[in-house]
């Protein structure tokens, strides 16, 4: 078998102290070809190899074998679902190492052997959970998705897991691109012996109609300065409610709140009031009032983190495909 035409060419990086080249491969058919990154070190050459894609070249000559489109640092999207009962929230941060984000820089960074730095879609708490957290990350290694998602998998602990990987087009930000968050907040009716850090058991019979009808006041754009920690410290409290729902069953109840983004604590805080709604200790109308006034109250009302969960995360559809478009 006839070896394929390999023609090298050194790319520009941002660390010229590493100097990086990719190697262009041209299959014997002429209409595949596929990369492959080596970095020089003081070891030995890495070498990661793209999956092969049906693209075409911008050839300027025989000679020429330039590709349309050279995926230089690649961006890559993470789903992930994480118990946070044990960290301090999802953003790194410089006095602890024991927080969600920081654990996945870890993994990530050993499997691309780069440093790298996640952007989550939502800062959840400490304590809080997450069924699909989005993320995404810059990375100079070439790697397929599944080598992404098991090979971040392998270096996480239990309580993270990486759902799944995608390469995803240059410019996508998992926090600036996301048009909403949906929260859901678990009350358990009665004491359980497993759900206990998944859950805020509340004793009291909740009047869940009422409930239901007082959700009903957050939907809309509303200043939630009285249902977020340090209002002065933001940059606004106006926020978007597109939707705040209550369900009911046997055991639990349920409340999904979908928003444009979300204030510190305002999810927990919009749900201890509803709690206070349920026991009959705060009416309709006062809840009104703490919408239009600025009140301390609300902070009283604080629902635990642990019956907190990040849902979904929301993005706009990808644009259409122009025809004529793809391989020529």
């Amino acid at each position: 078998m006839r070896r394929p035409k390999v023609e090298t060419r050194r790319l520009p990086i941002a660390n010229p102290g590493k100097p990086t080249l990719f190697t262009l491969q041209r299959s014997a058919q002429g209409d595949e070809f596929r990369f492959s990154k080596e970095r020089a070190t003081s070891r030995s050459a890495v070498s990661r190899q793209a999956p092969k894609t049906r693209v075409g070249f911008a050839a300027s000559g025989p000679s020429e074998l330039v590709p349309r489109y050279t995926p230089l640092v690649p961006t890559y999207k993470l789903t992930i679902e994480y118990d946070g009962t044990r960290y301090r929230g999802w953003q790194a941060q410089k006095n602890t190492g024991r927080t969600i984000a920081a654990a996945i820089e870890r993994a990530a960074s050993e499997v691309c052997e780069e440093p790298v730095r996640i952007h989550g879609a939502g800062r959840t708490d400490a304590g809080v959970h997450a069924l699909a957290q989005i993320a995404h990350f810059q990375a100079r290694a070439v790697l397929s998705s599944p080598e992404i998602q098991y090979g971040i998998n392998d270096r996480l602990p239990p309580d993270v897991n990486v759902l799944s990987a995608e390469h995803v087009p240059d410019g996508f930000h998992a926090r600036h691109d996301a048009v909403s968050r949906t929260y859901v907040y678990r009350i358990s009716k009665r004491r359980t012996a497993f759900e206990k850090p998944f859950v805020w058991w509340i004793k009291d019979r909740l009047d869940v109609e009422q409930m239901r009808a007082a959700a009903k006041l957050f939907v809309g754009k509303h200043d939630f300065a009285s249902f977020c920690e340090n209002p002065e410290g933001q940059t606004s409290t106006l926020v978007v409610v597109n939707a705040c729902e209550v369900a009911d069953s046997s055991e639990k109840i349920l409340v999904r709140v979908t928003a444009s983004h979300f204030l510190w604590k305002m999810v927990r805080r919009l749900v201890g009031s509803l709690a206070e709604v349920g026991r009959g200790k705060l009416s309709s109308e006062e809840l009104k009032t703490l919408l239009a006034t600025r009140s301390a109250r609300p902070a009283r009302w604080t629902a635990p983190p642990s019956g907190l969960f990040l849902e979904s995360v929301a993005y706009p559809p990808p644009p259409p495909k122009r025809r004529g478009a793809g391989t020529p």
